[in-house]
């Protein structure tokens, strides 16, 4: 039944038209009001929703079941304002992000278009004709005509089809804004990890510069012991080949430290030119692992995951329309319009016209059937690929666990293995100093000493990158707060 107190509401709008207009409108707007109400009326979508199976999750990780804060900004943990500041800079400027915030605009503009159709559609119509027709006698007739009027039109979604597709459509743009926050997690964490990069090829390089000064004090107390006849040539070959050796490993520490600060600079939106220079001159101390949460937070907490939900939703939906789309179909049509032979007449006899058409698919060659197959195998594909994202995810955490555990206590053994190594070059320099052994024990041990000081600083750095992809693996909520690039003129 037509809700009368609409007319109060709208009669102020239509007090400045002339009478005739009003009553056109009126009558126009009663049209498009009973089609919604035809419309609300209908049930939503007559299908059986394909129910998402929950998978199987354990109940706590294998290192630890503790809870951790979603919304922490894990960068800011290292405690390094430079690296702050470059996170920030690239979740504004990266071009990568910039394409995920377009890409949303997009899904949520292509969103409001499907709901266009759960609407009712209006256009104005207004012409003018002018014939004139020759008699036989040689005279000639002349004819005008003018016509202005409104055109309605409305779809009765009678099984849900319009409304499961405006649904699909909203949820293909969910999975958007969960597509750039998985992006912009990525990118935080490759901007951590260029930046630990350069900062250890940089040290890298400090200890190789120090490495050669201490190879050539060895040569040049060789050198002299050679000259003295305490020494063979070959110590001094082997002990030049050493600080060779050295020389040549600085240029490729240089040129991995200018393409990762050039990655770096892409990262940040810069050209490769502009590349920022890291001031921080050692490596963050990390303190023990962290939180990481719940399996099951991870359903909350990472956005592939919920964007896998989201398309999964999505393309129920899309089943759902191609389901009703098999059924008969009801659109209203009506027009209302003025029409005479004199402009100055034209609203004195208007005309209204209301159709109702029903539609429905008796002979398609099966393409009705074979869309629903198409879709209902769509289902099952998204279902899978939810399941692998869940899966990959848990996996993903309990590497990224493991990693960490695992290289500490490399680490640690690793600096035990060079406190030895250390003790034995001293041990074994004393002894050559006293001729009581040949220099390869002390060419030995330095090498030895060498090798384990540039393996360590590798391992540091791959401790903070197992840290950066536990943070990333875990997700978090802080991506919430992302905001979106002002938009150029």
């Amino acid at each position: 039944m037509l809700n009368l107190s609409y007319k109060s509401k709208i009669y102020p709008f239509f007090s400045g038209c002339p009478v005739k207009i009003r009553g056109l409108l009126l009558w126009l707007l009663f049209l498009v009001l009973w089609g919604q109400a035809i419309s609300s009326c209908a049930p939503y979508s007559p299908h059986a929703r394909s129910g998402l199976e929950e998978t199987a999750l354990p109940d706590s990780f294998s290192i630890q079941d503790s809870i951790q804060d979603p919304n922490k900004r894990w960068w800011e943990i290292i405690g390094d304002e430079q690296l702050n500041s470059f996170v920030e800079e690239a979740l504004a400027g990266n071009q990568g992000l910039l394409s995920y915030w377009a890409r949303l605009e997009r899904a949520q503009a292509q969103a409001r278009k499907a709901g266009a159709d759960l609407k009712p559609s209006m256009a104005g119509d207004a012409g003018a004709a002018y014939t004139k027709i020759n008699t036989d006698d040689g005279g000639s007739v002349e004819n005008e005509n003018y016509t202005v009027g409104l055109i309605a039109s409305y779809e009765v979604d009678l099984w849900g089809r319009i409304r499961a597709t405006h649904e699909s459509a909203l949820l293909e743009a969910e999975a958007s804004r969960e597509d750039l926050s998985a992006a912009a997690m990525t990118v935080a964490a490759e901007v951590a990890d260029r930046w630990i990069a350069i900062l250890s090829q940089r040290l890298q390089r400090q200890l190789l510069e120090q490495q050669l000064a201490a190879n050539k004090t060895y040569l040049d107390l060789v050198e002299l012991r050679f000259r003295k006849s305490l020494a063979s040539a070959l110590d001094v070959f082997q002990q030049r080949q050493l600080v060779e050796r050295v020389k040549a490993q600085l240029p490729l520490i240089e040129k991995q430290e200018h393409m990762l600060e050039n990655q770096l600079a892409i990262l940040l939106g810069r050209m490769p030119n502009q590349a920022p220079q890291v001031s921080r001159k050692e490596m963050p101390i990390l303190d023990t692992v962290p939180a990481v949460g719940l399996p099951v937070q991870l359903l909350q907490n990472r956005p592939d995951i919920a964007a896998a939900l989201r398309r999964l939703e999505a393309s129920d939906q899309d089943l759902a329309a191609a389901r009703a789309d098999r059924l008969p179909s009801l659109r209203l049509t009506g027009g209302a319009s003025y029409d005479s032979d004199e402009l100055e007449e034209l609203f004195d006899n208007w005309i209204v016209s209301l159709a109702a058409s029903l539609t429905a698919p008796i002979l398609d060659g099966s393409r009705r059937r074979a869309e629903v197959e198409i879709n209902r195998a769509a289902v099952q594909q998204q279902l899978a690929e939810y399941r692998q994202v869940v899966l990959s995810a848990v996996r993903e955490v309990e590497d990224a666990l493991i990693s960490e555990t695992k290289i500490r206590e490399h680490i640690a053994a690793l600096e035990s293995q060079l406190q030895a190594a250390q003790n034995a070059l001293t041990e074994a320099g004393t002894r050559y100093v006293n001729g009581l052994n040949d220099y390869l024990p002390v060419l030995t041990q330095l090498l030895s000493v060498q090798n384990l000081e540039i393996d360590l600083i590798r391992r540091h750095e791959d401790l903070l990158v197992a840290r950066i992809d536990l943070y990333r693996a875990i997700g978090g909520s802080w991506v919430d707060d992302l905001t979106p690039p002002a938009q150029n003129n």
